[in-house]
């Protein structure tokens, strides 16, 4: 029988997706699932966004530019300046999704073997994505003690060689909620320059920032012109996943010019999507208001609740809308397991995202797990009050 790949082998199983087969069966058993495993909004897609899409009136869906339709990119632009982001459309590659915007850049800045410092926890993709690109991932460690701060400036030396060629953040984070400072990215930008490396940030949670508190973008970083490359995505902005339009963002013009070619080998990103997203920058700011009171109440609940339970901590997140909790067990996989197949509380349970598929280090994240705050308030505090219920009868309780 013929092997599959190395890299087959080496890929991980997504620890957000890996249970869906026992949700499924508790479903089928009749239990209702409150998934906070996945970032997927229930906030409704703009109408003007789905409108778009409604309205096209050509007769042939044609393959767009490479790099996206230019009158996307241009309206990017226009966008990342309220942000106070200056660029141009040629600073612009529209992915199918952040997914493919992050493969552009590992890929277009790195050989194999080189490595690419993530703080952990991470977004469990950005594994696979290093694996898809021969690349090897240094975690660095943040702690739940400090509510997941930027790791010391020693930490980032100690694990910097002559393979390393990157670092990456997401900031807002996931799965953290953790939000960088400007403080704390001018401290990376003295470690960029040092070492000569790229700076990917993936930004995607921009907007999601609570308590007063405000985004600063690594683009807006003096001297760093030729080192930074943002990550951007309409997935959660809009809370449009399925339009799967992200951008790979840079005023590196080799770098871009380098992209392009990895961009024009898949063609290009999809049409309709490419359309709804630009409708989607015509979004009325009431939209984002009304979005953001909800997270916020979403927020307050899964940090309340979860620190009320004898045991448990969760720090507060300052932004996106996840949270990492330490619970009283023994095995978060073991756990999330048991939730699914073995336990129910008044009908229900709750489907959450083991926190060792977040880490890279070996045994990191046994007795964390990552909440998705994605629900409506009442159903997420019904989860709440679930896991709480579970909690107090889990066979492999500290």
């Amino acid at each position: 029988m013929p092997q599959i790949s190395q890299k087959g082998q080496m890929m991980p199983e997504s620890p957000i997706r890996k249970l869906v087969p026992f949700a499924d069966a508790a479903k089928a058993r009749g239990i209702k699932v409150y998934h906070l495993n996945i970032g997927q909004p229930d906030i409704e897609t703009p109408e003007i966004a789905l409108n778009a899409v409604r309205n096209f009136s050509g007769n042939v869906v044609e393959y767009s530019h490479s790099a996206g339709i230019l009158s996307y990119r241009k309206k990017l632009c226009s966008y990342y300046e309220t942000v106070g982001i200056n660029i141009t459309p040629d600073d612009i590659i529209v992915g199918t999704g952040a997914s493919e915007a992050i493969l552009f850049a590992m890929q277009s800045t790195m050989d194999e073997g080189d490595e690419i410092i993530i703080p952990e926890p991470f977004y469990a993709n950005y594994n696979g994505f290093a694996i898809n690109s021969g690349i090897k991932v240094v975690p660095i460690p943040s702690f739940i003690e400090d509510g997941f701060a930027l790791p010391p400036i020693a930490e980032f030396e100690k694990a910097i060689t002559n393979k390393t060629k990157a670092i990456l953040l997401c900031n807002p984070n996931n799965p953290t909620g953790y939000l960088y400072s400007r403080e704390e990215l001018e401290v990376v930008k003295e470690i960029v320059l040092k070492h000569d490396l790229f700076l990917i940030s993936d930004e995607v949670y921009r907007e999601f920032v609570y308590d007063g508190h405000e985004h600063f973008s690594v683009m807006n970083l003096d001297g760093l012109e030729n080192h930074v490359i943002l990550i951007d995505s309409v997935s959660k902005r809009y809370s449009a996943c399925g339009f799967r339009i992200g951008a790979m963002i840079s005023r590196n013009k080799e770098v871009m010019s380098t992209a392009m070619k990895f961009a024009q080998a898949r063609l290009s990103p999809p049409t309709f999507g490419q359309i709804a997203a630009e409708a989607a920058i015509d979004t009325a700011e009431s939209y984002f208001v009304k979005v953001m009171d909800e997270y916020l109440q979403r927020r307050n609940i899964v940090y309340q609740k979860i620190n009320a339970i004898e045991g448990a901590f969760c720090p507060n997140p300052k932004g996106a809308f996840y949270a990492v909790a330490r619970l009283p067990i023994d095995n978060s996989d073991k756990f999330c397991r048991w939730m699914l197949e073995e336990f129910e509380f008044e009908g229900a349970t709750v489907m959450m995202a083991p926190a060792t598929g977040f880490y890279a280090t070996k045994g990191r994240g046994m007795d964390e797990v990552r909440i998705s705050y994605v629900l409506n308030v009442n159903d997420l505090s019904k989860s709440m009050d679930v896991l709480k219920e579970a909690l107090k009868v889990y066979p492999g309780r500290k």
